[in-house]
Order: C-alpha cells, then sequence, then structure tokens
C-alpha cells in the first residue's frame, strides 16, 4: 500500500471523502487533518477502493505509527476489512476509533481480531449551539457577569470590534499568536504539545484562502487580541479547531466563545471542541460549560 505525506494541495483531493463521513469524533476532521499534519505525527494517506486511509508516525519515535479508520462517503468498513488492511499496510493498531463505530459494530467480532483499549484522553466534548450561544440558566451566570464585564469595558465604548477573518487578516494573527506563546511559554520543553498547535494553527492563517473553514478576530484597541477558527465535521455538527485569547483582558475568552457559536458556528445543531488530552485545567473549563454528550475513543491493536 502506497502512502503519500499529505500537503496543503491534497485537501480538494480528500474533500469528497469527508462530504457524508459520519463521525463525531474530532479527528475525522479533513481541516484538522492537513493543518496538524506535520506536527508530533507526520501523516500521510492512502486511497483504497473508494475510500482514504491515514497513517500517522511518530516524529520523535518511529516505531510509533497507527492507522486512523478509513473514511468513505458511502460506507463504514466491517472488522474483518479493518483486519485485512492493517495487515496489508503492515501497521499493526488503529487509533481514534470512535465510540459510535464501536456501537455499530459487533463487539465480540472486533475483539476476537483486535484488542481493545479505550484513549480517555482523547475524549471530544460536544455541546448544544444553542446552549453556547444563549448561556441561559444559573449553571453559565458565572459565563454571563464575565461577558457583561467585557462588554462594559470594550464593546459600549467601541473599544473592540468583531471580524470575520479573510487573508489579509494573516499578519496580525501572526503576531498575536507569537505574543499568546509568550505568555504562555510555548518554547518550555515540557510544553510540546503548544508548539506543535501553534504551529498547526500557522498553517491555518497562512492557507485561510485554501482550506474549508470559517474565523473570526476581535480587536481591542485596534489590536488583534483573540481569535476562532472552525470547520465541518457534519452537516449537524461543526468543530471548534482553535480558539485564542490573551488571558489579561477580563471576560474576552467568554465573550469570543459566545461570538464563535452566535455567528461562526450557528449553522449547526452541534460544537465540537475536541479532547482536553488529559490536561486539568483544560478539562476544568471545557466541563464549565456543560456538554451535552462526550465522544470516546479507541485504540484498536492486532492481536498477533
Amino acid at each position: 500500500m502506497n502512502f503519500k505525506p499529505i500537503e496543503i494541495e491534497d485537501y480538494i483531493t480528500l474533500r469528497p471523502f469527508f462530504e457524508q463521513q459520519p463521525y463525531r469524533h474530532s479527528n475525522y476532521s479533513l481541516f484538522s487533518i492537513v493543518v496538524w499534519s506535520d506536527q508530533a505525527f507526520r501523516t500521510s494517506y492512502a486511497l483504497k477502493e473508494g475510500s482514504v486511509l491515514f497513517l500517522n508516525e511518530s516524529v520523535l519515535d518511529p516505531e510509533d505509527r497507527h492507522l486512523f479508520l478509513p473514511v468513505s462517503p458511502v460506507k463504514k468498513p466491517r472488522s474483518a476489512q479493518l483486519h485485512a488492511l492493517a495487515m496489508e499496510a503492515g501497521i499493526p493498531q488503529y487509533r481514534f476509533v470512535p465510540d459510535e463505530y464501536m456501537r455499530d459494530h459487533d463487539r465480540g467480532e472486533l475483539e476476537s481480531l483486535f484488542t481493545v483499549t479505550e484513549q480517555p484522553e482523547y475524549e471530544d466534548y460536544i455541546y448544544l449551539a444553542e446552549d453556547l450561544a444563549k448561556l441561559r440558566g444559573n449553571r453559565f451566570a458565572g459565563k454571563r457577569n464575565q461577558i457583561h464585564q467585557f462588554a462594559r469595558e470594550y464593546v459600549e465604548t467601541d473599544r473592540a470590534t468583531v471580524e470575520k477573518m479573510t487573508p489579509d487578516h494573516r499578519g496580525d494573527c501572526l503576531r498575536f499568536l507569537e505574543k499568546w506563546c509568550e505568555i504562555r511559554d510555548c518554547d518550555a520543553d515540557e510544553n510540546y504539545d503548544l508548539v506543535c498547535e501553534r504551529k498547526a494553527a500557522v498553517t491555518a492563517l497562512k492557507n485561510i484562502h485554501r482550506l474549508d473553514m470559517e474565523g473570526m478576530v476581535i480587536r481591542v484597541d485596534g489590536v488583534v487580541s483573540a481569535f476562532a477558527i472552525a470547520s465541518k465535521l457534519r452537516d449537524d455538527i461543526g468543530v471548534l479547531n482553535f480558539e485564542k485569547a490573551f488571558p489579561d483582558i477580563k471576560g474576552l475568552y467568554q465573550f469570543l466563545d459566545r461570538e464563535c457559536a452566535r455567528s461562526l458556528l450557528s449553522g449547526y445543531r452541534y460544537i465540537n471542541k475536541e479532547s482536553d488530552m488529559g490536561v486539568s485545567n483544560l478539562a476544568q473549563m471545557k466541563k464549565s460549560y456543560h456538554p451535552v454528550m462526550k465522544e470516546k475513543c479507541y485504540r484498536l491493536a492486532l492481536r498477533p
């Protein structure tokens, strides 16, 4: 099986496979696959019998290699097909197999071919778009208060503007990202994930005109102080791929998040905010927005 490293130009080739992809897990966002394709893992793809199969290979450990589920506009692979594809590719495992796939297939048959292990750090948080747009009820009182403080200080005094992201924003957004990373100390050894995220965000910003994405920019006193980038996962689910704001401007992040739900992702019933990667403060923040569901994923390793 011949795998080809993903390049930005491949987005148009691969897009038809994702137009009706069935999964709720954010790893099956084509936009996400492309912009993260040269970070902690190098991503390649192969076309096989009307499906596209992705291979991830770690840049730190050559032995760490895994496949994603094949993506097809018309079918989900059966357990035996997954086994045959892994054998043909010479890759002994799949990762990020969504709970949705596990529910739709015979667990006994799967476990006769694979060892099944849950990946809890990659469990996605999924929200009702209406909840995030309206923030009704006592459970969101704290979020509303923070937004009101930001609005009084910046919006009502015309110090803040909300803009649709265009290629013209690229330079200002890249400068914002560098300042954000200085604050978060992205280059520290323990923050390798932030380094990868920054590189993926840079790839997205530099290719706004070539990828199916929507973006939002917030300026405070004329300076880009927050941005968000979203993409389609399914007809009913959008993914909030990147969401960054200066932490010292009180209420800015909460204001950005609400505006994303109100306009950037208003056409979707659900918003997927991806996983917490096992980071406790990130998990706490995602839980504070009260997800309506979580999408688990699994590792399937070939049995000897």
